[in-house]
């Protein structure tokens, strides 16, 4: 292939993977695994870890009072020179729901995806999220919520951990907000993997 034609294949390879993530919200577990490399891992705000058990967790999550939407645009990618590796940032929408609790969150955030190419086939290595902001949704009124302790978070994802606080998938600790000094440490971090 010319340079140009394996460019165009692998971006377009690479969109495919990361519109993976709809495999999540549908509970094809087996199909979401292949968006992996084995030794991949997910950071988000209620698992941190091996992609392979982030998975047995989403199922969890999937028998629990929980539903989740994923909305995902598309990806900002960076090759490194051998275009062997690849740094995508794509922004994307969770949408969640406890039914039980007539309680929800939607977040927009962005996903950071360090991802590889490993016998010719790209996928995930690690994933990480950067919180923009967020709101509570009320389908079905108003409830009242702890103010005092959805506060305890960061506002941009508080209304997200709240609700998974409340369902029993707590947040264990504080994440990447925007222009937050974790975000920059995110960003510096990626761009020196990349150039690796």
């Amino acid at each position: 292939m010319t340079d140009n034609v394996q460019y165009l294949a692998d971006r377009l390879a690479i969109g495919d993977l990361l519109n993976g993530w709809i495999y999540r919200d549908q509970s094809q577990w087996d199909e979401l695994a292949k968006l992996f490399h084995p030794d991949g891992t997910i950071e988000v705000t209620w698992f941190e870890g091996l992609a392979s058990e982030f998975i047995k967790g989403s199922m969890r999550m999937g028998e629990s009072d929980i539903g989740t939407k994923h909305l995902i645009g598309v990806p900002t990618v960076t090759f490194n020179a051998a275009q062997n590796k690849a740094l995508a940032i794509t922004n994307a929408m969770i949408i969640g729901q406890n039914s039980k609790l007539a309680l929800g969150a939607t977040c927009h955030n962005r996903f950071f995806d360090m991802i590889e190419k490993r016998n010719g086939e790209w996928k995930i290595l690690r994933r990480q999220v950067v919180y923009d902001f967020g709101s509570f949704d009320f389908p079905l009124g108003f409830v009242e919520i702890d103010r005092e302790a959805a506060a305890s978070y960061p506002l941009a994802y508080a209304p997200l951990a709240y609700m998974l606080e409340k369902s029993g998938f707590p947040v264990q600790r504080v994440f990447a907000t925007k222009g937050s000094e974790l975000e920059k440490t995110l960003q510096k971090e990626t761009a020196a993997w990349l150039a690796a």
